[in-house]
C-alpha cells in the first residue's frame, strides 16, 4: 500500500510540484509517475527545460489511479474509465470491475472463514478435523467423499 492517499489540496492554490514531490507525497518512485503518462494516464504541464509540474488536478488523478489499481484495475482500463467521454463505457468498465472486486471479497470472506475455524477448532490438529476438510474440499469444488488412504 502507498503511505500516503490522503490530498490536502488547497484547490485555489496555482502551485505545481515537482514531479519528486508528487512521488513522495504518494510513496511512489518518480520512474511510476514517467509511466503513467507514457501510458496516458498523466499529462503535467512542461515549464522550462521540458520539466513536468503537476497541480491540483494531477494529484485527484494520482490518487485515483491508486485507489483504482488498489481495487484490482489495471492501467489500460483506469486510463478508458477516466479519459472516456462515454458515461455508458465507463459504467460498463465499473460494472465489470465490481463484478470482479466482488468475486474476490467472497473469496476472502471464505478464506476468513475456514481461518476462524481454524481457530475455534477442538481438534489439536485442524487439518483432520472433518468439518474443516469439508469446508476446504468445498471451497475448492472437489466431493466431501474422498476415499480414505
Amino acid at each position: 500500500m502507498h503511505a500516503r492517499m490522503e490530498l490536502n489540496v488547497d484547490m485555489k492554490s496555482s502551485a505545481l510540484m515537482t514531479i519528486g514531490d508528487v512521488a513522495a507525497r504518494f510513496g511512489l518512485a518518480t520512474h511510476v509517475l514517467r509511466h503513467w503518462e507514457s501510458m496516458g494516464l498523466l499529462s503535467p504541464v512542461r515549464v522550462g527545460g521540458d520539466r513536468r509540474r503537476y497541480g491540483p488536478d494531477d494529484l485527484y488523478r494520482v490518487a485515483t489511479i491508486l485507489r483504482a489499481k488498489e481495487a484490482g484495475f489495471g492501467l489500460g482500463d483506469i486510463r478508458e474509465m477516466i479519459d472516456t467521454p462515454d458515461p455508458a463505457a465507463r459504467r460498463e468498465v465499473l460494472h465489470r470491475h465490481r463484478s470482479d472486486l466482488a468475486r474476490r471479497i467472497d473469496e476472502a470472506q471464505a478464506s476468513m472463514d475456514l481461518i476462524d475455524h481454524a481457530l475455534d477448532c477442538d481438534h489439536d490438529d485442524f487439518t483432520r478435523c472433518p468439518n474443516f476438510r469439508r469446508a476446504v474440499l468445498r471451497r475448492v469444488g472437489a466431493s466431501p467423499h474422498v476415499p480414505r488412504p
